[in-house]
Order: C-alpha cells, then sequence, then structure tokens
C-alpha cells in the first residue's frame, strides 16, 4: 500500500505549485466549493493511478488543486463510501494521499439527518466529535510505523480551535451555526424511525454514512481536522418525512454559499 500511496503522490506532485498544507474533502450537494476556488487543475479520478471512482450522484468525482483564502489546496470533489463496496483501504486512500503530498490540515464535509430537537433543516453543524458505527475499522489489520502509531489518541479529534475560529466567522457574517456529534453508519438506506430514536439514545447529534474512517485515518497520520454538516433532513419525532437523495443534494446546494464562506475564511485566517 506505502507503494501506492507514494506513486499516486509522485504523480500528482506534477499540479503542485506551492507548498500544499490543506486538502478539504466535499460531500453530497457541496460540491459548489469549488467555484471559490481559483483552479490551476482538474484531474479526474478515473486517470489518478490507484485512485477508485466515485458512484454516488452528487460526488464529481475530480480532484482539483487552486488557491482558496491565499493558500494553495487540493480538493476531492466527491468521496468514497463504504456502502458503494469499497474497503477501507479505498475509502481513506486520498487522505493517504494528501498527507504524502504534505497535508498537514483536512476539512471534511457532508449532509446528515439531524437527531438534536434544536435542528432545523439547512442547519451547519460544526463538528465536534464522532461516534463509528461503521462494521469496519480503517486501522484494522497490522498497522505500518511509517504511516502513524498502533494506537491512536482521539482526544479532540476535530481541532477545537479550528472551531473556535469557525464560530467567529460566523458570528461575524451574522450566520446561524451549531455543534454536535456526527454518527456514522454503513448506509446506504436512510434511517429508520428507530435507529434515529438510538442515535440519539447514544449520543448522536446528527448521522451519515462517511467521513469518519477519513478523520480517523487522518489522525493517524498527525493531520489536523475541521469538519462541518449540513442538516438536511430530520429524524425527530413528529419532523421525520420521507427524504430522496435528490432532496438532500438540493438543501446542500442551497446552503453551500455559507459553508463555502466559512471555510474559505477559516483557510485564509488560520494561523500555523
Amino acid at each position: 500500500m506505502i507503494n501506492k500511496y507514494q506513486e499516486t503522490a509522485a504523480y500528482l506532485s506534477q499540479y503542485v505549485e506551492a507548498p500544499i498544507r490543506w486538502g478539504i474533502i466535499l460531500g453530497t450537494g457541496l460540491g459548489s466549493l469549488t467555484e471559490k476556488i481559483d483552479i490551476r487543475h482538474r484531474i479526474p479520478y478515473s486517470q489518478i493511478p490507484h485512485f477508485p471512482v466515485s458512484t454516488v450522484e452528487g460526488h464529481s468525482g475530480e480532484l482539483v488543486f487552486g488557491y482558496l483564502g491565499g493558500h494553495y489546496v487540493m480538493a476531492l470533489n466527491g468521496r468514497f463510501h463504504y456502502y458503494e463496496g469499497y474497503g477501507m483501504d479505498q475509502v481513506t486512500f486520498p487522505v493517504r494521499v494528501m498527507k504524502f503530498l504534505g497535508i498537514e490540515r483536512m476539512i471534511v464535509s457532508n449532509a446528515a439527518g439531524g437527531v438534536n430537537p434544536e435542528h432545523e433543516i439547512g442547519d451547519i453543524m460544526l463538528i465536534s466529535d464522532h461516534i463509528n458505527m461503521i462494521p469496519e475499522h480503517p486501522l484494522r489489520g497490522r498497522n505500518l510505523d511509517e504511516l502513524g502509531p498502533r494506537f491512536v489518541d482521539m482526544k479532540d479529534c476535530y481541532n477545537p480551535a479550528m472551531r473556535a475560529l469557525a464560530h467567529k466567522i460566523a458570528d461575524d457574517a451574522g450566520y446561524k451555526v451549531c455543534e454536535g456529534v456526527y454518527l456514522a453508519l454503513q448506509g446506504p438506506t436512510f434511517e429508520t424511525q428507530a435507529e434515529y430514536m438510538m442515535i440519539s439514545r447514544v449520543g448522536g447529534d446528527a448521522v451519515g454514512m462517511s467521513t469518519v474512517p477519513e478523520v480517523i485515518v487522518a489522525r493517524h497520520m498527525g493531520i489536523e481536522v475541521f469538519g462541518v454538516s449540513v442538516i438536511t433532513d430530520l429524524g425527530l419525532p413528529g419532523k421525520m418525512v420521507n427524504v430522496s437523495h435528490e432532496e438532500v443534494q438540493e438543501i446542500g446546494r442551497k446552503v453551500t454559499p455559507r459553508v463555502i464562506h466559512i471555510v474559505s475564511e477559516l483557510v485564509r485566517l488560520w494561523e500555523d
């Protein structure tokens, strides 16, 4: 696997025009965030050695290099999910490659179902922590010491200082944001009412089918993480309605301008 990471990173290094410290993974309906990036290169996943190919509508399947907030960044417009049939090594492959290219900070975004009674559709939730209920772990198996330690400390896996700065950015812009715990399930079905109740009872504020494996691998490699969820549907008693993937995408697109502002300002203002 290390050889594959190195080969992919070597191929992509031709597009790295400046020191690259930020990596971004864009979730369902949030792909238009790339419009804020001064794009220098677009590379379809199909052209990248060893890269999987996204099969989900709303995930464009391209890697973008360019400038955001005065920094040279790389952004994945489309991620890979365990429910698509990929193994965890494939789901997290881009994160490993990011580190080999020099990434020190990663932004992850997703669309999620809200189970906190204070949530409304369209809310922006800064992820403060997560609960992993996907039935596979990305670090299972023999540890490769070149990549990170056998046992990873996951306390504050979502950087508290980044969240504090994001709150200030949102407050200054007049945006409502909240914080919460993201719970990851395998999918691809949306949750039943009973499952939503379970998620709430075990401490989740929102639920989705991604993000957590990427964050685990990022922390394994020492990458700092900022995460944000857009609440696209509700699993609350009396508020649960039928939901489709198309509706989730549409809500994500409506809220994206605010997410774009928060993310771009975070990159611009963050100091090492």
